[in-house]
């Protein structure tokens, strides 16, 4: 293998010996473990955050059970990739190949529907055993029909003494590396560095090595530092970079600046972000920062995302981009935002106060007795269907949660509600 390919491809395991992490489903005993030893592999999900062994506990599968192994990425594989893989497959166990083919579908949560659909057939017949590797909660993201079919084992992030087990098999095995006699003096800013995710980590090791032409090279926190955290800083949809990108998004679109909006939408589409992801900060923005200044917003953010599960990348990058304009370049307003903070905290302060008798359910006659639902004015029997009456309970009379902001729709509710309540509330 040339030692151009990534330290984490030159390094991968070939075995369950060598595989650092996840013991609690695959250390001896466990199930996944047992699962394999005994050849019973049933499809399954894997579900973890990126680096911590999903492609190469699959190919460590297949290789181990002896199966032919194909592999797709969600990200550029359609429905025509996976029948043309379900023919090989059915192929294979035809002539004898011993059990059904492997079929690992990386970031299997960016297939849509009918993608999905288009596996159901083949994992039921047993013509392929699927595993899909997702960052995103696979609940949310795979059809219900699909999941059903699939066990789903959690991978968690690797521990510091992972992590270094894996820095340790890096060096030992991987020819470059031994050539530059590595010593690690300084953890932190490597282990900091890679977040728990074992690739970022391998990486950083690969750039500190390519940093010397010496034959001896000592890691210490400022090498890390200087060398690695700069060359690393690409969008990644676990660090922090992940947070500060869909940040910057939001609050462009908040200050109703659609140029620098779309170009961190540009950036994280480009850095691999899931666009559902996307589509819901957006449903939230419309509510919490458009709200009832333009109602309409938030059902373009709701159609967008119901766009990107029905279309997919990269196609749905133009409905995104599309909803992002309209969202920069729409009137704002946090009145709904605020009004149910305000809500909330008066429900911290006061308690379960006692609900107005007058507007309590009654639904059998005991309750009528005691005048539950007295007196209550049915509003479409009133003039203008509106009723004056009471609807707070006694010690919360005229509090004001709802404050309309300065825009010509809240304008108009401010209006109504001025007419409808005289000065009770202050509008």
């Amino acid at each position: 293998m040339s030692t151009h390919t990534p330290l984490a491809e030159r390094v991968r395991p070939k075995d369950l010996s060598q595989y650092i992490g996840q013991k609690h489903i695959v250390g001896e005993g466990k199930p996944l473990y047992q699962a394999i030893q005994t050849g019973a592999l049933f499809s399954c999900i894997f579900w973890g955050p990126p680096g911590v062994g999903k492609t190469t506990l699959a190919q460590i599968i297949a290789q181990q059970l002896e199966r032919p192994f194909y592999q797709l990425s969600a990200i550029n594989a359609g429905v025509k990739d996976i029948r043309e893989v379900i023919q090989k497959a059915e192929k294979s166990k035809f002539l004898g190949s011993g059990g059904s083919a492997v079929l690992f579908i990386d970031e299997i949560h960016r297939f849509n529907k009918s993608q999905q659909d288009a596996l159901l057939g083949a994992v039921e017949k047993g013509i392929i055993t699927l595993i899909g590797a997702t960052t995103e909660n696979p609940s949310f993201e795979v059809n219900a029909a699909l999941l059903s079919r699939c066990e789903v084992y959690v991978l968690k992030p690797l521990n510091l003494e992972e992590l270094q087990m894996l820095c340790a098999q890096a060096l030992k095995l991987d020819p470059k590396l031994k050539e530059k006699n590595i010593s690690i003096k300084e953890w932190e800013a490597l282990i900091k560095v890679s977040g728990g995710d074992g690739r970022r980590l391998l990486n950083a090791l690969d750039i500190l090595s390519n940093q010397t032409q010496d034959n001896k090279l000592i890691i210490t926190n400022k090498k890390v530092e200087d060398a690695v955290q700069k060359k690393l800083a690409l969008f990644d949809k676990g660090g922090e970079q992940h947070y500060d990108l869909i940040s910057a998004y939001i609050k462009s679109i908040r200050g109703s600046d659609p140029n620098a909006a779309l170009y961190y939408l540009a950036r994280m589409l480009e850095g691999g972000e899931d666009p559902k992801f996307i589509a819901r900060r957006m449903l939230i923005l419309a509510s919490e920062d458009i709200g009832n200044a333009n109602p309409n917003a938030l059902l373009l953010a709701d159609a967008c995302f119901r766009a990107v599960e029905t279309i997919g990348y990269p196609e749905c990058r133009i409905n995104l981009s599309q909803v992002t304009i309209y969202l920069a370049c729409s009137l704002k307003s946090n009145a709904s935002y605020a009004a149910i903070g305000k809500a909330q905290q008066l429900v911290k302060q006061s308690g379960d106060l006692p609900i107005p008798m007058s507007i309590r359910n009654a639904p059998t006659q005991l309750m009528k007795d005691l005048e539950y639902g007295k007196d209550y004015q049915y509003a479409h029997q009133y003039e203008n269907n509106f009723a004056h009456m009471e609807f707070m309970p006694d010690e919360l009379i005229a509090e004001k949660i709802f404050e309309p902001s300065d825009n010509p729709r809240e304008a108009e509710m401010r209006k109504r509600l001025k007419l409808l309540w005289k000065e009770k509330y202050g509008y």
